[in-house]
């Protein structure tokens, strides 16, 4: 397989994707290559300069950049022989098998979006977080920003999207899903929380297990973790702030290493008829390198083609 890296993508692009494409490499088969899509003489500069085989790698070029503050949509428009460009066409075009890339997260849902399209019947694509448990296992979070506001339905589809997620790439067989809400019992929460709950109890699609309040989220009383975006964003950040206070404090155990961004890379993209990874804006080599091995995951765990199909039979069960 093909995994394509936007190396122009992040704050400390190109030397921390470069750096993590060589990590990964040393971590994949020898049948997987990892395509490098940039500024050729920067790409093979960076290469030479970490003393790294230039034929390890392939390298495709694209010259522009798309930045942070840059509206997606007119930046796509105006820069097609961007990066993130050119990332989107060699996905879109089958030259490559998962694109990943710490750039731009709004050019990259965009650029999937218009490339590769939504799997029909997705209400809206999300993206998902970690959140790391006393027991020593992980949660998925998700929506963590995609989606700021979002109705019962869509909820409900996160809770299957964020289900086929953990069971076929972090292997946990019959996910607990549970809803984010203020309290543990059906009549809790807001409307949508209300009406998703409702939805969700007697669902066949997932293994819903509750609400999941704020104080459980660490427990373990599920795999799966249900919310908007909006809230999801807050949860996420949250945890990455009493990371970083408490590293700065030398309070850090074995436990709390785990809330460190860099072990996770990043998030696919759910509900797009490919695998897109995004990685965190900040990602330096260690994170770029598991950014590029978890598309990799993405893509053997035909995670795309899962989600269609329980889409289609959710959509089919509802018809009848």
């Amino acid at each position: 397989m093909k995994v394509g890296i936007d190396v122009m993508g992040g704050d400390f692009a190109p030397k921390a994707c470069i750096g993590g494409a060589i990590l990964a490499h040393k971590e994949m088969s020898p049948a997987d290559r990892i395509v490098l899509i940039g500024d050729q003489d920067i790409i093979r500069n960076s290469l030479l300069a970490e003393d790294a085989n230039l034929q390890d790698f392939d390298i495709v070029h694209a010259p522009d950049v798309i930045g942070m503050g840059e509206h997606p949509t007119k930046a796509l428009l105006k820069k097609p022989h961007s990066s993130i460009g050119v990332g989107f066409n060699l996905l879109k075009n089958h030259k490559i098998d998962a694109f990943s890339g710490a750039g731009s997260s709004g050019a990259m849902l965009v650029g999937a979006i218009f490339s590769v399209n939504a799997i029909p019947g997705i209400i809206r694509p999300c993206t998902s977080g970690f959140i790391p448990q006393e027991d020593g296992g992980v949660s998925v979070l998700l929506d963590i920003g995609t989606n700021p506001d979002v109705k019962p339905d869509v909820l409900y589809q996160f809770a299957i999207l964020g289900s086929l997620y953990a069971d076929y790439v972090h292997k946990i067989k019959n996910p607990r899903v549970g809803l984010l809400n203020i309290g543990g019992e059906e009549e809790k929460g807001n409307l949508a929380c209300q009406a998703a709950y409702k939805l969700m109890k007697n669902s066949k699609n997932f293994n819903f297990v509750g609400n999941v309040e704020g104080r459980d989220l660490y427990k373990g009383k599920a795999d799966v973790i249900v919310c908007d975006g909006f809230t999801g964003n807050i949860v996420l950040k949250q945890a990455e702030a009493m990371y970083r206070m408490m590293l700065k404090r030398g309070l850090i155990d074995d436990y709390f290493r785990r809330f460190n961004y860099e072990n996770y890379g990043g998030t696919p993209l759910l509900g797009i008829n490919a695998s897109v990874i995004l990685g965190h804006g900040i990602s330096n080599d260690v994170a770029n390198k598991n950014m590029i091995l978890l598309a990799r995951d993405v893509f053997n765990a035909k995670l795309p083609q899962r989600i269609k199909n329980a889409i289609n039979d959710y959509a089919i069960t509802n018809e009848v």
